[in-house]
Parts: structure tokens; sequence; C-alpha cells
């Protein structure tokens, strides 16, 4: 009553016995309250008077103002936000985002995921922590999970590090934001691929970053493109492993060419290398980190797609001449990562089970996408045409001429049919219309049917009709 105006500053308060008269109800429960009132400085007491308002409290509007024109909330085109709040578009989940369904991007295989190993380790460290383990931690991470995921690195992905380049971070989302507060400036320009990633979009129009798209094709980000657009952009943002979304992978000469750019440019490249464990065709592609001579490439890698999202740890491996920057802006960030599930994780790889559970998906994630390929080809033969099916969790399908995704995915959601459209992946012209299609989430005996599915929503006869 005090904040809404219908007492005023000064005014005399009722006894607590006389109030709890009126009320029927004892008086203890008006005693605990006049006595908090009191403490927060709302009521002040005065000796052989009685219980008041305080008297240096301002004047609150009355209601009858609060419901007139004076009162009426701001346009939050006029309130005082920071500039990189206003950049961003409004947050709304697109409706295909918003459920779990045959194509869905967000997960994996999370029934296959040994539940089992993973809670035993989980309950070696809840019991009986050592109070070590309850304060604040390393800002660049467990030492012990950073070790391991050094070897991890260096084995199976060709990246050139040691644990002292390894950074903890919650996913790679933190770690897009923490490259870009580090290395870029408002108004930098960088290089995006396009289509590409709308998540690392977000990031750089909320630094302020001015992004020159550059083109994707079939040996990945189009280099002599991007220094025709901007011979001295600040970075460039690349998925060379699995492009995300064509599911291309960048070739030699495209990689090369993109190293020697950023040397001479004195730019930075950073690499999302967010799936590549997944490759069925080959064995895994060596990083792009690891062909860099002149230490530019800062390579960022997660465990949200190959073991499960709400896990949130990711990792950054940094220039050993960057690792002081970084951790100056970590700490002012967040201080440091969680322990519990840095030390599950560290057993998780250290004790062999990270290997076991990635042979093991890989052959299950390979008859998924086998099967996905197959069952497209057969229903709609040349119509579709299948992009990116060789490694990760997802590849993705271009419509004919004429036919819109958004348009598509919007009706999709109304028969319960979620799919992400390709065009919100591009900046400037919308080349291809088409839609991502996640199978790493989809039971094998579901596929035939979710692609009929698709046929339908689609609206096209069946192949040979």
């Amino acid at each position: 009553m005090i904040v809404a105006g219908s007492l005023s500053s000064g005014q005399q308060i009722p006894s607590t016995r006389t109030l709890a008269s009126e009320l029927g109800i004892s008086r203890i429960p008006l005693l605990n309250a006049y006595a908090q009132l009191l403490a927060e400085g709302y009521f002040e007491a005065r000796i052989g008077a009685g219980t008041f308002v305080c008297g240096s409290l301002p004047e609150q509007p009355s209601r009858s103002q609060k419901n007139g024109k004076s009162w009426a909330p701001e346009n939050l085109a006029r309130r005082r936000l920071a500039r990189s709040a206003r950049m961003l578009p409004r947050f709304e989940r697109p409706p295909w985002a918003r459920h779990e369904g045959a194509f869905d991007l967000s997960q994996g295989a999370l029934a296959e995921f040994p539940h089992k190993v993973w809670a035993n380790l989980l309950a070696r460290h809840c019991r009986n922590p050592p109070t070590s383990n309850l304060g604040y931690g390393d800002s660049i991470g467990l030492q012990r999970l950073r070790e391991v995921i050094a070897i991890y690195l260096r084995t199976s992905r060709a990246v050139r590090c040691e644990a002292q380049q390894i950074m903890i971070v919650s996913g790679s989302q933190q770690a897009l934001d923490l490259s870009t507060r580090v290395l870029l400036d408002p108004g930098s320009r960088v290089w995006m691929e396009e289509p590409g990633y709308w998540l690392a979009r977000q990031v750089l129009i909320a630094a302020g970053c001015r992004i020159v798209p550059v083109p994707v094709d079939a040996e990945g980000l189009d280099v002599t493109v991007g220094i025709r657009r901007c011979r001295t952009a600040r970075a460039a943002f690349v998925t060379p492993s699995h492009q995300f979304p064509l599911g291309v992978t960048m070739s030699a000469s495209r990689r090369l060419r993109l190293l020697d750019w950023a040397r001479i440019a004195g730019a930075w490249i950073i690499e999302d290398d967010y799936d590549s464990e997944y490759r069925y065709e080959s064995k895994p592609v060596a990083s792009l980190q690891g062909l860099d001579e002149a230490s530019r490439v800062i390579y960022i890698g997660t465990f949200s797609k190959v073991l499960f999202p709400s896990l949130r740890i990711g990792y950054l491996v940094l220039p050993l001449d960057l690792v002081d920057r970084f951790l100056a802006m970590r700490y002012a960030m967040d201080v440091n990562p969680p322990y519990l599930y840095q030390a599950v994780l560290a057993d998780f790889i250290g004790e062999g089970h990270f290997s076991r559970h990635i042979r093991r998906m890989r052959a299950v994630y390979d008859e998924r996408r086998t099967l996905l390929v197959d069952s497209l080809q057969r229903t709609f033969g040349p119509r579709l045409q299948i992009l990116g099916d060789m490694a990760g969790m997802h590849l993705t399908v271009t419509l004919p001429t004429g036919l819109n995704d958004g348009e598509i995915a919007q009706r999709a959601v109304r028969e319960s049919l979620w799919l992400w459209p390709l065009s919100p992946s591009y900046i400037t012209k919308v080349a291809f219309h088409g839609f991502i299609l996640g199978f790493g989430s989809t039971a094998p005996t579901h596929i035939p049917r979710a692609v009929e599915h698709l046929r339908a929503v689609l609206g096209l006869p069946e192949n040979g009709s």
C-alpha cells in the first residue's frame, strides 16, 4: 500500500492490537510483519505516539495517477538499453524448434548413452567430496580434464595443443561469445559463411560487428570471394570439417588459402568443430588448427553433440600468447566453470568410456544416415538434392524451384512435423530453399514414416507417379 501510494509518508498506522482485533487474527503475525517493515525502513516507531509510515520515503503517485497517461509505460524504443541488446532480434524460438521430432537438430540418440556408467562416475564424485572441490575452481578449467582433452585432440583431430592452451567453457556458444569479446571490437568486419550458423551470427550482431557474408560451395568457404569483399576483415568464422548447414568439407587448397590470408592480414580464424567425430565414408578430417603455423586459429569444440546437450561443457584451444587475455575476460564473465561435471567427464574420457561411446555411436548414426538417404532417394528421386550426408548428425535437402521452406515449415508444424528451414541461414539473398534434417535422435523404424510424412507435407506425388 505504501509503494502503491495508498499510504503516504508520515501517515499513522493502526497498532498491532487494534489491527489484530479488526482482522480477527492472532497478533503474532502482525508483530512479525511490523518488525520486518521497520527493519526494511517502510515504518518508523515514535515513542509514545505509535507507528508511522517512514517520513523520509519519497511521495508515491496515487492509483488515479498511475491509471492515467502520465504513468503509462514508456515505449521500449525510449527505454535506455545497451546497444548490444537493441541490435539482437526479439527472442522467440521458431515453432519448428520448440518440439522434438523425427528431424530434430538439437540432440542425438540419448537413449544410447551409457547412463549407468555416467551415473556411477557421478555418484563417485558426489559421495563425500573433499572441501577443496567446493570452493572456486581454476578459471581455465579443471587441470585433469584439460589434460585428457589435449590427448584426445592430438590423437583424433590432429590439433596441436597442450593442456595449458585449453580453456573449459559452457558449450560452444560461450566459446563464441568469449572469442568475440577478446578478439573483436564494435565495427570489426568478420567473414561469415553464407549460409551459416545463425547463433554465431547472433553473437556477432550483439558485439556490434559488421558481418561480411562469404559464399560456401562444394569446397567450403570461398576465400577468394572473401578477400575480394573485405581483405582487411578482422576475423573469419568457419566450420571447415562439416560446414553448417550445407555439410561440405573445406578442401585442402581452401584451408591453406584461408590460413595464408589470416597470416598476411593479421586476422583471426575461429574454427567451430562441433560434430567432426562422426564421419562415415572416410576417417575424420584433420582440424584446420593443425595446419596453422602462425597461431591465428581459435579452435572450438563441444560435448553437446557427442554426449548430451544439457552437459554444457565445451572448450577452446588458444594460442599460448592469448591465454592470459582470455582468462582475464573469462574471470570477468563468470569466474570459473562448475566443478562436478568437469570431474565426471575427466574420468569418463580418461577411463576409455568416451572413445568406446564414439565408436559405438558412429555405427548407430551411420545406420540412421544410410536409412534416411535411402528413404529420401526412394521417395523423392531427383526432386530433392541431398547435401552433406558424409558426416555429422544432419544432412540438408534443397527443394524444387517455387517452394518456400519457411511457409512449408509453418504448415508442417500444424501437422506435428518439425522441419528446420534452410533459408534463415542466409544473410543476404537466399540461394536455396530446403530443410536441415537431423537424424541422430530418430529411431530407424521411424525414419521411412517421417520421410513419407515430409512428402505429404510438401504436396509432392510419390516418386514415379
